[in-house]
């Protein structure tokens, strides 16, 4: 199987995560609806998968990350500037 280039997918997949959020603002908006259903359409197709929700697992797995291993890297990242930061008030 040939896999999509790395860049690209992660760009597709941050599309449908900023898809995902605006739709649960506003869930009968039929134009955001169908943005995500593109977006959620591109990944099923990239990665092979029938579900939007498998083929994000593939994608984030292909990537080498998760959503939760994102959610805690950003966290230290926080805590690490935040550190950095404070160290330069002395």
């Amino acid at each position: 199987m040939l896999l999509p280039d790395k860049a690209r997918l992660a760009q597709l997949l941050r599309r449908y995560r900023i898809w995902e959020q605006l739709v649960l603002q506003e869930p009968h908006n039929s134009v955001r609806r169908r943005r995500l259903d593109d977006a959620a359409y591109t990944l099923c197709v990239l990665m092979g998968h029938r579900t939007a929700h498998e083929a994000i697992r593939a994608a984030e797995s292909y990537l080498g990350r998760s959503h939760r291993g994102v959610r805690a890297r950003k966290a230290a990242q926080a805590r690490r500037a935040t550190e950095i930061s404070g160290a330069g008030e002395f």
